[in-house]
């Protein structure tokens, strides 16, 4: 019996990050993992599902090309300019206590 045909993953996740509270539940567990370069591939796929990163660029008050450096796989942004690009999203950040 043949295997089921497969959906393609990234269109299903990018249509899943359109949903403020799919994108933050995401972003936060990849987060709990740490590795820089895949936050850096989360946040570009959330920017993505909210319209793009020069969309977000634009509503986060920074150039274009500054946007897609910060969210490169080697990507450092500053706290300030995270901030913006979260809030763009519709996401901020949050402080929990360790469980």
């Amino acid at each position: 019996m043949p295997a089921a045909p497969s959906v393609p993953y990234e269109p299903w996740l990018i249509e899943q990050l359109k949903d403020p509270v799919e994108a933050a539940g995401y972003l936060e567990a990849v987060l709990e993992d740490g590795h820089q370069g895949a936050i850096m591939a989360a946040l570009r796929q959330i920017a993505r599902a909210q319209g793009g990163l020069a969309k977000i660029a634009r509503k986060a008050h920074l150039t274009r090309e500054a946007t897609y450096r910060m969210l490169s796989r080697s990507g450092n942004p500053e706290l300030r300019s995270l901030s913006a690009i979260l809030k763009a999203t519709g996401l901020r950040i949050a402080v929990k206590p360790l469980e």
